[in-house]
């Protein structure tokens, strides 16, 4: 298994889980503001990058 597929498999099973211990408005609240705040995290140079970038090319 390639470790981008152990990172989504990863991902759907916090999603569950947080689903099932959390009310599902605040479950929702962490799924997306998590990787809002990773992006807003980036520096301007980083934010560019990731715009430019294809979603193919994430993760090489």
């Amino acid at each position: 298994m390639s470790n981008r597929t152990k990172v989504a498999v990863g991902g759907v099973a916090v999603g569950v889980i947080l689903l099932w211990l959390l009310p599902f408005w605040a479950a929702l609240l962490v799924m997306v503001g998590v990787p809002v705040g990773a992006y807003l995290l980036l520096d301007s140079s980083q934010r560019k990058r990731l715009r430019r970038v294809s979603r193919k090319e994430l993760g090489r």
